[in-house]
């Protein structure tokens, strides 16, 4: 873990606090500068989560805030949010950040997310792998890719269907579609996520998983058929 060494972003809109996290980066042994932007649109404009890995990302910033950045990320590289209030922690924790930071920021405090972000890239099981942990009724789950037929929302919740049984997590639909393989699985309805390797039928509006019946948005049609092609 001594020897891995993180390209680090950083994205805040204070120069204060954008001196400090480069101070921090610097100081720290796993850690390598590879980007410094004073707001969403230049990191979004730098592609920085193609070549970050790991992005410090500030929630309040002018125009386009943290979160609606990271929803445009194509790549999820690690994220460390930070932010002066404590109030966005739990959005911020949906949408599967390592660590959430309040400012300013203490060195022994960054120090430990940073040994979290190692920790998280050297054993935590990732993409990669045929299967995903979930929390459900105060137990993490173990669920193969392959028995996820498909995943609908409910309410605050989302309830996975598998070839077993149904599984209710809470978490957005978001969120956890950032989880998935893309290549595996898709987002054909604002209530629904498909695993492409289940799908039975379809056609313009409907596509059918396992005998279920799910309405194909017109927003996301051409991703579906482009995603069929792959």
């Amino acid at each position: 873990m001594e020897d891995k060494i993180l390209k680090t972003v950083i994205i805040d809109d204070s120069e204060a606090h954008r001196n400090l996290l480069k101070k921090r980066v610097h100081n720290h042994p796993n850690l390598q500068l590879a980007g410094c932007h004073r707001n969403a649109i230049e990191a979004k404009n730098s592609q920085c989560d193609k070549i970050a890995d790991l992005i410090i990302l500030d929630v309040e910033m002018p125009f386009v805030n943290g979160f609606d950045l990271l929803e445009s990320f194509k790549e999820k590289p690690p994220i460390i949010m930070v932010s002066g209030i404590a109030d966005h922690a739990c959005r911020a924790f949906e949408y599967n950040v390592t660590d959430y930071l309040l400012k300013p920021i203490e060195t022994d405090r960054f120090d430990m997310a940073i040994r979290r972000v190692l920790r998280n890239t050297m054993n935590d099981i990732d993409k990669s792998d045929e299967h995903i942990f979930v929390r459900s009724n105060f137990r993490k789950v173990r669920v193969d890719y392959k028995d996820i037929m498909w995943i609908e929302a409910l309410g605050d919740y989302i309830k996975l269907i598998t070839a077993k049984k149904s599984i209710l997590v809470l978490t957005s639909m978001k969120a956890f579609e950032q989880r998935l393989p893309e290549d595996q699985f898709l987002r054909i309805h604002k209530s629904y996520i498909i695993n492409l390797k289940r799908i039975e039928k379809f056609n313009n509006t409907v596509v059918e998983v396992c005998g279920k019946q799910m309405p194909l948005s017109r927003k996301r049609k051409a991703k579906f058929m482009s995603a069929l092609r792959a």
